[in-house]
Parts: C-alpha cells; sequence; structure tokens
C-alpha cells in the first residue's frame, strides 16, 4: 500500500478557517501483521499519572503534515492521545532503515525560520524511552501555518521498538491538552487557536472502513454523518477523557461506572485484562500466544455496547473484529491502568469508524454521531 498523502481544503464557506487533511489507511493485513510482530501493549502509567500510556503498533492512520521553511514533510500519527509534536532528527539513530523503514527527517540547516532550543527531550511510552532535543520552527498543519511552534527532534527512537522502525510513520502530531503535554509546551492546536488562525478550537475525525480518512480541523463536516451530534463533556481536559457508564455484550454487563479515554492513535479497543479475557469469552474469541484475540470469522456474534452519558454506543459482530484473509481479530486488547488514573478504556480507531468524533478544545467535550 503506498503511504502518500496530500492536504485537501474542504468546500465548507470560505469565511469559515477549516481545511480537511486526508488520512491514510493501513490495510488489515499490514496492520495485523505488525500486531502480530510487535511488542505487547502494556501501560507504564504510574501514580503521578504523566507518562503516556501507549505505543503505535496499533495505528492504522497516517496524515502529512510539514515542519521548517522550506517546508520538510512527515508522515504523522494525529493523536488525541498525547501531546507533543516530534519528528525524527537527521542524525537520528534507531529511525528507521535506509530502505526498509525509511523515514523523513527534519534538518535544522535546511529551515530560515528555526531557532535554537536544544532542551533536552525525554518521553516515556508503553513500549520505552524516546529522547532528543527540543527545537522551535514554523510549522504547518493542513495547510495553517503555526508559528514558532516548539517541537522536539528524536535523536533516539528505539523505545519504539519494532512498531516505529518497519511502521509508515515518520513522527507524532499530539492533539490532547497542554497539561500533559511534556515541559507544558502548547500543542499545535492550541497555538492555532491562539494565533487566530483557526475560527473554532475543534477538530474532527472521519475514519473510512477499507478506505482513507480524514481530519478535519477547525470544525466538522456535516456530510460524513447522519442524525444530530452527541456532545459528552469531558471528565478532565488531560487525554480526551469521559465517563463511561457501562460495557456490556449480549446484554449482560462487564464494566459500569468507569473511565474511557477517546484515541486517535490507537487502533483497538482496551480495558482491564481481566474484563477484556471475559468480554472475549463470551463472544467466543480465543487468545493465542501472541496475546491477541481471534474469533471465528463465521461466527455470529453479539453486539457490545458502551453506553455514554446515558446514550448507547452499540458495534456489531463485523464491526469489533478485523479481518484478514481467513483470519478474524477481535480488536480488544487487555491494557491495565494503577489507581488513580485506572482503570480505564480506550475507544480507538475501531469506536471511530463507527461514530464520528468532533473534538471540541474549547468548550472540554466531545460530540458523536454515525459516520455514514
Amino acid at each position: 500500500l503506498t503511504m502518500k498523502f496530500a492536504a485537501l481544503f474542504s468546500t465548507f464557506a470560505v469565511t469559515s478557517a477549516v481545511t480537511t487533511v486526508k488520512l491514510n489507511k493501513k490495510s488489515n493485513e499490514d496492520f495485523i501483521e505488525e500486531v502480530r510482530s510487535s511488542f505487547q501493549l502494556k501501560s507504564t502509567l504510574g501514580d503521578s499519572g504523566d507518562i503516556t500510556i501507549k505505543d503505535y503498533q496499533n495505528s492504522q492512520y497516517f496524515g502529512e503534515m510539514s515542519v521548517g521553511t522550506p517546508a520538510q514533510k512527515f508522515d504523522v500519527i494525529f493523536d488525541t492521545g498525547s501531546s507533543n509534536l516530534w519528528v525524527p532528527a537527521s542524525d537520528c539513530s534507531n529511525c528507521g532503515g535506509k530502505i526498509v523503514g525509511r523515514k523523513n527527517k527534519y534538518d535544522r540547516t535546511k529551515s530560515s525560520t528555526y531557532v535554537v532550543d536544544d532542551a533536552p527531550f525525554a518521553i516515556q511510552y508503553g513500549s520505552g524511552p524516546v529522547s532528543g532535543n527540543w527545537s522551535v520552527d514554523t510549522a504547518n498543519m493542513g495547510g495553517f501555518d503555526i508559528d514558532a511552534q516548539r517541537f522536539a527532534e528524536v535523536k533516539d527512537a528505539s523505545g519504539l521498538g519494532v512498531a516505529y522502525s518497519l511502521g509508515k510513520f515518520d513522527g507524532i502530531l499530539g492533539l490532547a491538552f497542554d497539561s500533559i503535554s511534556i515541559d507544558k509546551t502548547p500543542t499545535p492546536l492550541k497555538n492555532l487557536i491562539d494565533q487566530g488562525k483557526i475560527d473554532k478550537g475543534m477538530f474532527a475525525f472521519y475514519l473510512g472502513d477499507e478506505a482513507d480518512g480524514e481530519l478535519t480541523i477547525g470544525g466538522y463536516d456535516e456530510t460524513k454523518y447522519t442524525g444530530d451530534l452527541v456532545w459528552e463533556p469531558l471528565s478532565q481536559a488531560t487525554y480526551w477523557e469521559i465517563d463511561l457508564d457501562d460495557v456490556s455484550a449480549g446484554g449482560t454487563s462487564y464494566a459500569s461506572s468507569t473511565s474511557g479515554i477517546v484515541d486517535s492513535g490507537t487502533s483497538l479497543l482496551t480495558g482491564p485484562t481481566s474484563i477484556v479475557k471475559d468480554l472475549a469469552k463470551s463472544v467466543g474469541a480465543k487468545a493465542n500466544v501472541a496475546g491477541e484475540y481471534t474469533v471465528d470469522c463465521d461466527a455470529t456474534l453479539p453486539d457490545i455496547t458502551f453506553t455514554i452519558g446515558g446514550n448507547p454506543y452499540t458495534l456489531t459482530g463485523d464491526e469489533y473484529i478485523i479481518k484478514s484473509g481467513t483470519t478474524c481479530l477481535f480488536a480488544f486488547m487487555g491494557l491495565d491502568v494503577p489507581r488513580p488514573a485506572g482503570p480505564l478504556w480506550i475507544l480507538g480507531d475501531v469506536f471511530m469508524r463507527k461514530f464520528y468524533t468532533v473534538f471540541d478544545y474549547e468548550n472540554e467535550q466531545i460530540g458523536f454521531a454515525t459516520a455514514i
């Protein structure tokens, strides 16, 4: 699958500063192979609650942004589960091969708008550490220039392992809140808002099923969903975290009065290991030595419903499996997050494919509607 991205401007009214970025989708075949060959998803979130709780083996969607003048382009994961922008530096080690997994790398000497920072940068992912140095430069997201964006030039990405080395993405553009940003560095979205580049402090994801998706910046696209948006308030403005009333399958409740993070950077759905194990058993899914659950592709599967704000959001069997040939992956994985941050669920791309999702930064709420 050729990973080529382009920023596409939408047909919104000219008075609205709104744009759309094309998101290309990794094939199910490539995705399942990478999940199998990569490390297990795990949590390193401590009691302080200030460590990112994920890795990127589960990411299927990528889009283009740029840093520098003239623009140096990068394929990034637009990630609502983190808050920093980083790209590989020109001297990055463990940043892909010369042929397989080759990365676009930032060269500060080729940018006329580069500003020296060089403070150390380090972030701990579920898979391991990533480190480098801070820099400042003009960035561009969906056609909007972001002045003096602080970002990290990663010098060592070994902590992301094979998921990064063989992955299709160069870097990460975090879309969560400044409160969980390293050094409280303003996020690209926050800078777009503060610099008056977009009319509304919101963005929205439309994730294609067996097709490319779209990220709309500065608003949302009413042609991508049916019915009305239902708005759910955030429980806290760190991750995009909401209260989750209940998780049920076939009418049986498996979790109640818990929390969920809506996360574009995780393709699967995750929950406490013991509950995911019970949920898998209820649908006839079986675990293998790789830690994934597979299910009979011809089985009749019950609906799984997430209840949020009293509203049911239901996935049918076809919507919570990822099929590749004769393999059907049950799109749930166990992830144990300790208190006080946990326990919690991550509603990743499997959920967001079914439900068009609008992230309202300024009003600290998320809107859901059934995607077309």
